[in-house]
């Protein structure tokens, strides 16, 4: 898959949500309201990656920080039927939480591909860490753990490579386990066709028109097979990842 023949997608695709000592979504607001724009939009909210908390409560949450923008999403949870809801959406929001939980619950509701034509059409998909892993191929890049069992790995497939939200190059002293880089170089050995994004928190990937944009003060990091991993600034041109 590449994007080339998916000029109309508009992709917004958030490492994360919460910036340490900031409001939840705070960083995100501004690109936020220039991707959807100042038009009163009917946001339908996708909130099956909650597992402590209820989706009522997530909506709110979501609701309670973006209402400074003039944005009000509505949880999918809501409608009796999820697909009429999708289908007359004006911008689909996934949120974050586990991504595991995410995509058994869309592919129980069998949501997965009526979600990917609609973004195709060009509506806005805004999504935040496993909202933004299931923009990939599949959720195998993702951090959380399999606290259920999905069908398979399969996700959206809006973009040709994976993204590793809340990407961290950290490694803790008397910590001996494996590093967040070790791990996506095990993913790439047995994955050798696909580019991975670290995505590092308080950045996000922007599509449209064509092209792809990172946003952000840090870089990110990208990995490929049997090439040199590197670091991207924002101001880069980050196209060869459609191909």
């Amino acid at each position: 898959m590449t994007l080339d023949n998916n000029r109309h997608m508009k992709l917004l695709l958030l490492s994360n949500s919460t910036n340490v000592g900031e409001r939840y979504l705070e960083f995100s607001k501004n690109q936020v309201q220039l991707f959807l724009g100042t038009k009163k939009l009917t946001v339908i909210f996708i909130p099956y990656a909650a597992v402590t908390f209820s989706y009522d409560e997530y909506e709110s949450k979501v609701n309670e920080a973006w209402k400074v923008i003039g944005i009000e999403v509505k949880s999918v949870h809501h409608f009796s039927n999820a697909d009429e809801a999708i289908k007359n959406a004006d911008a689909i929001v996934v949120g974050g939480g586990n991504t595991w939980k995410l995509v058994k619950e869309l592919q129980q509701k069998k949501l997965l591909s009526l979600i990917h034509e609609r973004v195709k059409t060009g509506i806005p998909y805004i999504g935040w860490s496993a909202g933004s892993n299931i923009a990939c191929p599949t959720l195998r890049t993702t951090n959380d753990m399999p606290i259920v069992e999905p069908k398979n790995f399969h996700t959206l497939n809006l973009i040709p490579f994976q993204i590793n939200p809340h990407y961290i190059d950290i490694h803790p002293k008397d910590f001996g386990g494996e590093t967040r880089e070790q791990r996506i170089m095990e993913f790439i050995t047995l994955n050798q066709n696909l580019y991975v994004v670290g995505l590092r928190e308080g950045t996000m990937l922007h599509y449209d028109n064509g092209k792809l944009k990172l946003i952000g003060k840090k870089p990110a990091r990208i990995f490929k097979y049997n090439q040199p991993i590197k670091d991207m600034d924002s101001g880069e041109d980050f196209n060869f990842l459609l191909k």
